[in-house]
């Protein structure tokens, strides 16, 4: 039926007789006169069949835009176009706009909504090592790590990430997918808050910060791959906090290794339970950290923390509870200290840690009583401030040298030899291209040297890392 706009007078008067019956008391109460609230009827029904008329052209909004106060859909038309830089928003879209911009409303877009309370993260870094003279070649998809936290209150969050290692988790492959964090917090003060789940064990630099544009270099240092292997959880509860803006902890007892899985070339890197650790032996790990720059502006861009950490369990712990045994009632002791410093364009970082099995002897597999390695990491950005524009803006050039002293055979027991191949060394030095903050192209070359007669091959790494 087709629906045309011109009015009889008499189907005039009636609209206005029955607008007259139907119009509340505070719109008469606008006119004293019965003269003026007849022409305030007739302005209302000029301006309903105006409405009438745009609709009946296919040009108002949807249906439920009469409900709107005068002026609505002119705002949420000035929204489309000028929020969205859209310009002259066809009707089409101008009829959509509401719709969309309601449900955004109840939504993401809206800062009270539930989905507020989700926090998504993730990073992940490719590879290609390629080997000097006779070895292999590779390209390695190292790592993909995704992330979901939760705040359940304002003081009361869930953090969790699940990675995935050289994209395949199958039989005989050496790929996993493995929860790397999975606890909950409770930040009663600045000062105390407790943390519970699946933590990541505070040593060091990177085991609490390894995503890939944190550090130079492709690879992670060879310290925290062998001494203080990365990337290491550990299960239980703990507190930490920052009692004073210069001073930071971390306290917690925690499920320990597996004694039985430390070895003579890797050392304790074998003995992480990434499964259902045992907590026959637990262990209590912790670390303290000083920001003396906190409180004073040191000028040129200086900062500086200085950390010290230690982990002390015991050896008898398997996966699933089946606890092998061996080292029983023996310990492991770790003491560790590390710094970060800058100063103007440059970086500086180093860590020390030493390692002491107790009964190396009853462990077999060529364990070492002691352990030690180190390393240190100078870097330079280089990408002059005047060319910062355009695409440009957040670019940078870091090059960087980085030396890694590690000996996994530092002592061993009584009547075991050591083994050369366990005390190493690399030289480590390229660049790293930051495209963005959170995106980064690396390559660098490394020289390794063992104290065995047969020198460790060379390799040229290349990398892209990214992190959201």
């Amino acid at each position: 039926m087709k629906l045309t706009l011109r009015s009889t007078r008499a189907a005039r008067l009636v609209l206005l007789l029955s607008l007259a019956w139907c119009t509340p008391s505070w719109a008469q109460s606008d006119e004293a006169s019965p003269g003026g609230a007849i022409e305030a009827l007739e302005r209302r029904v000029a301006e309903l069949e105006a409405r009438l008329g745009e609709r009946a052209a296919g040009t108002s909004s949807p249906q439920g835009a009469l409900a709107e106060p005068p002026g609505a859909g002119a705002s949420l038309e000035g929204a489309a176009g000028t929020e969205l830089g859209q310009g002259s928003v066809p009707s089409e879209e101008r009829a959509w706009a509401p719709i969309f911009e309601r449900a955004l409303g109840s939504g993401i877009a809206n800062p009270h909504s539930w989905l507020q309370r989700f926090n998504f993260t993730g990073y992940g870094e490719f590879h290609a090592n390629l080997t000097e003279g006779r070895g292999p070649d590779k390209h390695d998809i190292h790592r993909l790590v995704l992330g979901v936290g939760y705040s359940f209150t304002d003081w009361i969050s869930l953090t969790t990430e699940v990675e995935l290692e050289h994209g395949i988790v199958a039989d005989g492959q050496d790929g996993e997918l493995v929860v790397e964090q999975a606890f909950v917090d409770l930040r009663f003060y600045r000062a105390f808050a407790l943390r519970a789940g699946r933590v990541l064990t505070p040593l060091g630099i990177f085991n609490r910060q390894h995503e890939p544009p944190s550090f130079p270099g492709v690879e992670r240092p060879s310290f925290a791959q062998v001494i203080l292997p990365t990337t290491w959880s550990s299960d239980g509860v703990g507190v930490f906090g920052n009692p004073l803006p210069w001073l930071g902890y971390e306290a917690y007892v925690v499920s320990s290794i597996d004694g039985s899985k430390i070895s003579a070339l890797n050392g304790i890197r074998g003995g992480r339970i990434k499964a259902r650790p045992s907590l026959n032996e637990v262990a209590f790990t912790g670390r303290i950290d000083l920001f003396p720059f906190a409180t004073i502006d040191a000028g040129l861009e200086q900062s500086l923390r200085l950390g010290v950490s230690t982990f002390v369990g015991g050896l008898d712990n398997g996966d699933n509870g089946k606890d092998p045994g061996r080292g029983a009632g023996k310990r492991l002791e770790i003491y560790s200290a590390d710094l970060s410093y800058s100063i103007w364009r440059f970086s500086l970082r180093g860590a020390i840690a030493y390692l002491r099995i107790e009964d190396a002897h009853k462990i077999g597999n060529g364990a070492a009583s002691e352990i030690l390695g180190m390393f240190g990491e100078i870097s330079v950005r280089l990408f002059p401030e005047q060319w910062r524009s355009g695409v440009f803006s957040k670019f940078e050039v870091v090059l960087f040298f980085r030396y890694d002293d590690y000996n996994t055979q530092y002592r061993t027991p009584r009547g075991v030899a050591k083994n050369p191949a366990g005390n190493r060394q690399d030289y480590t030095f390229g660049v790293t291209l930051q495209v963005l903050p959170n995106l980064v192209i690396k390559a660098d070359y490394q020289i390794r040297d063992d104290k065995t007669t047969n020198n460790l091959p060379d390799l040229v790494n290349l990398g892209l890392g990214f992190q959201f």
